[in-house]
C-alpha cells in the first residue's frame, strides 16, 4: 500500500480525493484544502471519510517529524507552493494537475488567455512538481476543443475540471502502480502570468475587442472585465452572458439582438464603489 497526501481545492479535487479513497492500495494520509473558506468541497470529502485536514505549516512539520508518512502526493487546483519538506519527503514525487497547456501557459489567466487569442482548442497539464511554479517535468498535456465565438472563463474551467478529473484517474492510476517516476519531457519555456498581471488584464482599453475581453474575465462571483466611470469600477456584461441567465420562463417586449441596428454592441455595466 501507498502513502499518498492530497492536495486541492474545488468540485474537481473532492472528486479525484473520493476517487482515491475507493483505491485498497492506497491511504490518504493527509489533505490539504480551502478549509477556511465556508463551502469546501474537499474538506467535506475529507471530514466524511475521517482524513486528517491539515495546513501547509502543519503538513510540513509533521512531514520533517516523521508523524506524516507520504511516499506519493497529489495536487489539484492547489494554490499555495509546494516547498522542499514535502518535495523532499516524497520517493515517488509530487504530481500537480494543472488546467492549461504546458510549457505555453504557467501561472493563473489560462483560460482569460484561451478566449482572448481566440483559440479553438485548450489542454489541461500533469506535471512533477520542483522548487518553482508550473516548471517540472512534464507527464501528459491532454488536448480538446472549445467554443471560440462563445466560451466564457466559467465555461472553461467547467470543461477543464471536466479533463482534469479524466486525466487525473489516467495519471494516478499510472503513478500509484509504477515503483518508479513517470517518463517526462521537458517543461521549457512558456510564460508565466501572475495573479496582479491577470487583474491588471480586466481593465477595457481603447482598442479591445469589447465582448471577447468581457467572455475572458466572465466568472462570477469575482470582477469581470471593467471600466471606471467617476471613480467607480464598473464590471460589464454583454447581452450574450445576460441573456444565459434570464429566467426561461419570462419573455421581454423590450429586448434587442445582440448588437444595435448599427452595429455595435450593447453591453451592461454591475458598478461596485468598493
Amino acid at each position: 500500500m501507498i502513502n499518498v497526501l492530497f492536495m486541492g481545492r474545488k468540485p474537481v479535487a473532492a472528486q479525484a480525493l473520493t476517487w482515491l479513497s475507493k483505491r485498497d492500495d492506497v491511504k490518504v494520509t493527509g489533505v490539504i484544502t480551502d478549509s477556511h473558506l465556508a463551502v469546501s468541497p474537499t474538506r467535506d470529502v475529507a471530514q466524511r471519510l475521517g482524513i486528517s485536514v491539515l495546513s501547509r505549516e502543519e503538513m510540513e512539520e509533521q512531514v520533517q517529524s516523521g508523524k506524516l508518512q507520504v511516499d506519493l502526493a497529489f495536487s489539484m487546483l492547489y494554490w499555495q507552493k509546494i516547498r522542499a519538506p514535502l518535495l523532499q519527503a516524497c520517493s515517488r514525487g509530487v504530481i500537480n494537475f494543472h488546467p492549461a497547456p504546458l510549457p505555453d501557459y504557467k501561472g493563473t489567466a489560462g483560460y482569460n488567455l484561451a478566449i482572448l487569442e481566440g483559440l479553438d482548442h485548450w489542454a489541461v497539464s500533469a506535471h512533477y512538481v520542483d522548487q518553482d511554479i508550473d516548471t517540472g517535468a512534464l507527464i501528459e498535456v491532454s488536448r480538446f476543443p472549445i467554443d471560440i465565438d462563445y466560451e466564457t472563463a466559467q465555461s472553461l474551467e467547467r470543461k477543464s475540471q471536466s479533463e482534469l478529473f479524466t486525466q487525473f484517474q489516467r495519471v494516478a492510476e499510472q503513478a500509484i502502480r509504477s515503483p518508479r517516476i513517470l517518463p517526462t519531457v521537458p517543461n521549457v519555456g512558456g510564460r508565466y502570468v501572475s495573479r496582479q498581471e491577470m487583474e491588471a488584464m480586466k481593465e477595457m482599453r481603447p482598442g479591445d475587442d469589447v465582448l471577447r475581453k468581457i467572455r475572458a474575465f466572465w466568472f462570477p462571483p469575482y470582477d469581470g472585465a471593467y471600466v471606471v466611470i467617476n471613480g467607480v469600477k464598473c464590471t460589464l456584461v454583454s447581452p450574450q452572458i445576460l441573456h444565459s441567465l434570464a429566467d426561461s420562463t419570462v419573455s421581454s417586449l423590450f429586448t434587442r439582438s445582440t448588437t444595435e441596428e448599427n452595429g455595435s454592441a450593447n453591453v451592461a455595466a454591475r458598478c461596485d464603489a468598493g
